[in-house]
């Protein structure tokens, strides 16, 4: 079988590393083609997860998008929700005729305001039932370390989201399936919306006791919107609803969290983006899900708290401490 992965993050990595542990080729398509030449000769990413010891029978990595994605047979999203559209667009539309879609990004496309699973099949016609999600809870920097981990595949298709899940299914990583697509989806974007509230709060010396309290109600917050927004039966305790909720908030490792921490102790936002060496989808994301509660009117705090705070550069002090009295 012949994978094809599209992004040169750590995430992308880390999905490299994921998928050499099975019996499939893997190519590997990055815009940087020095970042090409480097892994072809030295065997690792030059940029990201730099420790992570890329398989050269396993894996050929190319900055020719449109080879890389004819010859798989499934095509795994590893890019920047803010980036996806300027990097697909010029492909043909029939590009992924008969392939199965994975995205892997936990992001909205900015500006139209839709989930990525979405603008693949309206923009390359591609049935919602060859299209896949993956959840977390799930870092980057641990699976470069092989700890135990977990995965979600979400998708219309039970076939083909437990065939996704079998693909993943490895030593360190144990994966799992359900069919709510949209819902994990847009659970996954909100979550890095409330765990930049996290960073924010942190940022402003709160302790434990109120990030909890924040968590819990953030949980609240999103089972609202997921029901005015696309109602099904589901369980949000689960690990692709709560769990990714979860690390995404309290980890070391989570860009918005990091965000989130620089914008409350004082950074602006763009000074904090341009320190930080990764993307955090949640700053498109706060923006596309406030934009899309305008007309469902759901009730909001935190991601209201966090778009005053990002986009209309309201003080982090005062936000929060409006918060304050609103949670509960």
């Amino acid at each position: 079988m012949k994978v094809a992965i599209l992004g040169g993050g750590s995430w992308a990595t880390a999905l490299v590393k994921i998928l050499s542990e099975s019996e499939v080729k893997i190519q590997w398509w990055m815009k940087n083609r020095e970042s090409v030449k480097h892994i072809e000769n030295l065997g690792n990413n030059p940029k990201y997860l730099t420790s992570v010891k890329i398989n050269p029978k396993k894996v050929k990595p190319s900055s020719d998008i449109k080879a890389v994605i004819e010859g798989a047979e499934i095509v795994i999203l590893a890019v920047p929700a803010a980036f996806i559209k300027e990097i697909l667009i010029t492909l043909p539309r029939n590009i992924f005729d008969k392939k199965i879609i994975v995205s892997s990004i936990k992001g909205m496309i900015p500006g139209e305001n839709i989930l990525v699973s979405e603008f693949i099949e309206k923009t390359f016609l591609v049935p919602p039932d060859r299209v896949c999600v993956i959840c977390g809870p799930c870092h980057a920097e641990e699976i470069a370390l092989e700890k135990k981990s977990y995965l979600t595949i979400a998708g219309k298709s039970e076939k083909v989201g437990r065939k996704i899940a079998d693909l993943f299914d490895c030593r360190f990583v144990k994966t799992s399936y359900v069919d709510d697509l949209y819902g994990t989806e847009y659970c996954a974007v909100m979550k890095n919306i409330i765990a930049i509230g996290c960073g924010i709060v942190h940022g402003l010396s709160y302790g434990d006791n109120f990030q909890a309290v924040l968590v819990s109600n953030a949980m609240q917050e999103i089972k609202r919107f997921l029901d005015a927004i696309y109602p099904m039966e589901r369980d949000l305790n689960s690990s692709a609803y709560l769990g990714d909720l979860l690390v995404t908030t309290y980890s070391q490792f989570s860009r918005n969290r990091t965000l989130g921490n620089m914008v409350g102790r004082g950074y602006s936002v763009k000074s904090a983006q341009m320190e930080m060496n990764m993307v955090a989808e949640g700053y498109w994301a706060v923006k596309s899900i406030w934009e899309i509660n305008k007309k469902y009117q759901v009730e909001m705090p935190i991601t209201n708290a966090v778009y005053h705070v990002i986009y209309e550069k309201i003080s982090p002090a005062v936000e929060i401490r409006i918060l304050e009295d609103i949670l509960s």
